[in-house]
């Protein structure tokens, strides 16, 4: 098949033509490296990028499908991580300059999952320093495909690129404070954050340990639920992996009506949210309903101290997963890192457990909301104008529109899913999520695939 006939298809559906031995792994990979060695030198979505790995790889996996052996549904698919995952003596800085060098001895467990299930790992996806703030240079940020004067997201910012711009059909990327919901909802594309504890976390760069949470980025949630699926689980190198049953999340997104009921506070939604936003998402909301949703008014707890409590909890756990270079090799970080640590070894064990007990306070609030309702739909973003010269310029206005809608939710540990919902007047995605019980991603899955069996905003292109 030709090569531009690819680039926008999902995992599912090249699984199927593979499948079908109408598309070969070689083929595909072909046409994956083909399309990045042209795009990505403007676009930046990759850290690293190793196409002869690849194609090796894709070999290998070609002789054991003629041989009459496929793994699953990756088998052949080309995927891009995040550069915080560990993949055994390829380099991974997470971001930084002080982990420039870093090879790892071993493959983080999702690393090894994937490679097992037979996807082909074809390079890291750039990232902010230590999957905090900003870009530290030498590293330059990667390039909204849809537009080059927008916000690429946040610390997954390669990922959601490269899946936006069909350099892959699918990354993993990390969220600690919202690096899975922002840079899929800038750049058009569809990001679950799993429950804390859903997916394992060895061999993966700590920025907060109890915040940090992996998931999938992709085109559909037909494509995460295959991801997730492959990924989750109980670990025994990281006991904090929950000893919880995995279904199968791909064979939960069955047709028919989606009766449940989805919670929604108009007043947390929408107060403060933009124009372009509001209606995007209402217009989503009234699809849930034609889908059979009913649609209930909620109060969902304040979060304003969740908004302005991560920061100090985020800043303690750096400190922790910093101490062996911090401040020892203080010259080696960026402005913002190094204060975030400060902070976090500034503060007093007192102060902490105040922090420490209003997050369990909120967990429990948002626990006993799904008594009375099966998700919850909110926006991602408070704002739609995400030019890259606004959002450089934090204030204390733009910090809550930024992360009203996921800071709480990394604080509480639910599951949420991001999906494409509209454009706006300058072509720039507009998205919205459902928020789930906690490891009841089979149900934020299947509402999601429910919303995107009727509409097409998943599917929309920013590149040729």
């Amino acid at each position: 098949m030709a090569g531009s006939s690819l680039d926008y298809l999902g995992i599912t559906e090249l699984s199927e033509l593979i499948a079908a031995r109408r598309l070969s792994p070689v083929e595909l990979i072909e046409a994956h490296i083909a399309r990045i060695e042209r795009l990505d030198p403007r676009l930046k979505a990759f850290a690293r990028f190793s196409p002869e790995d690849a194609l090796a790889h894709a070999v290998v996996l070609e002789q054991e499908l003629a041989a009459g052996h496929i793994r699953g549904p990756l088998h052949g698919i080309p995927l891009a991580l995040k550069d915080l995952f560990w993949h055994k003596g390829k380099r991974t800085a997470a971001g930084t300059v002080i982990h420039r060098d870093f090879q790892p001895p071993l493959d983080a467990t999702v690393v090894g999952r994937l490679r097992e299930a037979g996807a082909n790992l074809i390079g890291s996806a750039q990232m902010t320093e230590g999957a905090f703030a900003n870009h530290l240079p030498p590293v330059e940020p990667p390039v909204n495909p849809w537009r080059a004067d927008h916000w690429p997201g946040a610390s997954s910012s390669g990922s959601g690129v490269a899946v936006a711009a069909g350099l892959v059909p699918g990354s993993l990327g990390t969220e600690t404070g919202g690096s899975i919901h922002l840079p899929s909802a800038v750049n058009g594309v569809t990001g679950l954050k799993p429950t804390w504890g859903r997916v394992s976390r060895f061999g993966v760069f700590e920025l907060a340990a109890t915040l940090d949470t992996v998931g999938p980025m992709a085109r559909s949630a037909e494509d995460a639920a295959v991801l997730l699926g492959v990924i989750a689980g109980p670990d025994p190198q990281d006991a904090t992996a929950a000893r919880v049953a995995v279904p199968d999340y791909r064979a939960g997104l069955e047709p028919g009506p989606l009766d449940i009921r989805i919670g929604l506070d108009q007043d947390y939604a929408f107060a403060g949210t933009d124009e372009v936003t509001v209606a995007a998402v209402t217009a989503a909301i009234e699809v849930l309903g034609t889908l059979g949703a009913e649609i209930v008014d909620i109060r969902f707890p304040d979060v304003t101290d969740m908004v302005a409590d991560w920061f100090p909890v985020t800043a303690v756990q750096a400190a922790v997963a910093h101490e062996a270079t911090f401040p020892a090799r203080r010259a080696e970080y960026g402005a913002d890192l190094a204060d975030l640590i400060d902070r976090g070894r500034a503060l007093s064990g007192m102060d902490y457990q105040r922090l420490i007990l209003r997050r369990l306070d909120f967990r429990g609030r948002v626990e006993a909301l799904f008594d009375e309702v099966d998700l919850i739909v909110l926006p991602v973003l408070g704002i739609s104008d995400t030019t890259s010269s606004r959002m450089a310029h934090l204030d204390d206005d733009l910090i809550t529109a930024v992360h009203k809608f996921t800071c709480p939710f990394t604080m509480s540990g639910n599951p949420a899913l991001t999906l494409p919902c509209g454009l706006t007047e300058a072509n720039t995605p507009v998205a919205f999520q459902f928020v789930g019980r906690h490891f009841d991603e089979r149900l934020v899955l299947r509402a999601g695939h429910a919303f995107q069996s009727v509409t097409d905003w998943h599917r929309r292109r920013p590149l040729p």
